[in-house]
């Protein structure tokens, strides 16, 4: 009896605590400059179940696969509830979630995904905005309702082993560890590679993510690379407290899903991390992510909304965001929309972030062959140091490198404009302090559909360069300040 008392406590406990969570999100809607639905939390019932009770072994060796789904099919059949996930190592496969579930993996807990590939079938998925095969995710739901992950412990997707590696990314010790293991290298000596069908898939898919279709794909499996975590379709979703690290691909990719808040997550990539973003919100309704940080491989926070034919034939938006105090270290863009924003992407406020040593703060892209709009996004209170190239940057010239890669080649064809082309327009930046840049702004438009209604006011930049702009109409500077000199 006692120990029933103590439990009914703690669940009380963590239900008062997630009521009081809940109202403090009251404040990120104060001020807001557009309508925005409140976000609804998921409803998760008061019972509990340990993953010990279905036979799970938390010492790093045993496969925890069965006692997972075990665990998630009788919560489920009872109406939903949280698995505790207790402290301890704990490996697994696949774990697929279901409505009302709560997967708390409380701290002192971390969860390992196997690199045993078997466990990962290769299935119809989206993924960079295309219908597409790749691998099923590590932690994965579709058209669920009313899920949460949280519990403040790590979760490690094991990507080292799916994932390539650029020699001119890391030091020389590291590139003696990494091709220690196995696997075999590019031509030129530049690359490694997991196995030989990756480099094969590689070779046929340049520097994207498609490899020639007639290719084997259980061959190819390794570069079929999933993201940590896919939630597609769901609705009421929480993500709270834990750590997301060393994902295959992305790391948190919630597609096509509506009322998710993310708070207090630290996600974590090495530098080097072929893919390795943080989060994508893509083609979302009702999202608020705040008080998280990223450390990453790729782009740290990003907007998308489909990519090109598949993403205009979805005809999903992201919309209605807010992002609020969070913190991006390395990265090649703290807040990013693009360049898959075929859907269209409107009603973002990304207020009181820091982006310390990324290699851009704000990032803005696309291409033709897009299409869709990209309109109504506020950027206030934001916080810049050391940042590799760009404080702001807006390229619609994008061809899928880091912009401290990027040269402007002065393109001025004028194409055609139709379904394809895409539109930047109606933004707003206030309160930016960047303290260290290779350049405070830069505009590269398209001749045929300039960047349109950019308006900078009350900023502060410190640059080798100020703002240069290509393509553009209605950019404005009210008391925006460039190394002591105002534009």
């Amino acid at each position: 009896m006692r120990k029933i008392a103590v439990l009914l406590s703690t669940i009380a406990l963590a239900a008062a605590c997630a009521g009081e969570k809940g109202t403090d999100l009251d404040s990120l809607y104060k001020g807001l400059p557009f309508e925005m639905p409140r976000v609804s939390l998921p409803s998760i019932p008061a019972r509990s179940v340990s993953l010990v009770d279905f036979g799970g072994v938390g010492d790093g060796s045993t496969l925890n696969t069965e006692a997972f789904a075990n665990a998630i099919d009788a919560l489920s059949k009872q109406g939903g509830g949280r698995l505790v996930v207790p402290a301890g190592i704990w490996l697994t496969g696949p774990i697929g979630l279901q409505s009302h579930i709560d997967l708390h993996v409380e701290r002192g807990a971390l969860l390992v995904f196997s690199t045993d590939q078997d466990l990962y079938p290769i299935i119809d998925t989206n993924f960079e905005g295309l219908d597409v095969r790749r691998c099923l995710s590590p932690i994965h739901a579709e058209d669920a309702h009313d899920i949460a992950i949280t519990g403040g412990g790590i979760i490690d997707g094991s990507g080292d082993a799916w994932r390539e590696v650029k020699k001119r990314k890391v030091s020389s010790d590291q590139w003696k560890a990494i091709t220690a293991r196995g696997g075999l290298l590019s031509e030129d000596g530049s690359v490694w590679f997991p196995d030989e069908g990756y480099a094969k898939a590689r070779a046929t898919a340049g520097s994207l993510n498609y490899p020639d279709p007639s290719l084997d794909e259980n061959e190819i499996k390794t570069f079929l690379r999933p993201v940590l975590v896919s939630l597609r379709a769901c609705e009421r979703v929480l993500i709270e407290d834990c750590t997301f690290q060393n994902s295959p691909c992305w790391n948190l990719h919630p597609l096509w899903c509506k009322d998710v808040v993310i708070r207090d997550i630290t996600v974590r990539n090495p530098h080097y991390s072929a893919n390795g973003d943080g989060i994508d919100i893509e083609a979302c309704e009702n999202v608020i992510l705040t008080r998280s940080s990223f450390d990453v491989g790729d782009d740290a926070i990003c907007i998308k909304s489909g990519k090109d034919a598949d993403g205009r034939r979805h005809a999903r938006k992201c919309r209605n965001l807010i992002i609020a105090d969070c913190t991006v270290y390395h990265g090649h863009g703290g807040f990013v929309v693009g360049s898959e924003m075929s859907g269209g992407v409107e009603n973002i406020r990304v207020t009181d972030c820091r982006f310390i040593g990324t290699d851009v703060g704000l990032r803005f892209k696309s291409t033709r062959g897009r299409g869709g709009v990209v309109k109504d996004i506020w950027c206030d209170h934001i916080y810049m140091k050391d940042i590799v190239s760009y404080g702001v940057i807006f390229n619609l010239y994008y061809a899928g490198v880091a912009a401290s890669d990027m040269q402007n080649d002065g393109k001025s064809d004028i194409q055609p404009v139709d379904e394809t082309t895409p539109e930047f327009r109606d933004m707003h930046f206030s309160d930016i302090l960047c303290n260290g840049a290779d350049q405070a702004v830069f505009v590269n438009g398209l001749p045929e559909m300039p960047v349109r209604n950019i308006a900078f006011k009350d900023s502060r930049f410190t640059a080798n360069k100020g703002a240069e702009v290509h393509f553009a109409e209605n950019i404005t500077f009210d008391h925006v300040v460039v190394n002591g000199e105002t534009l």
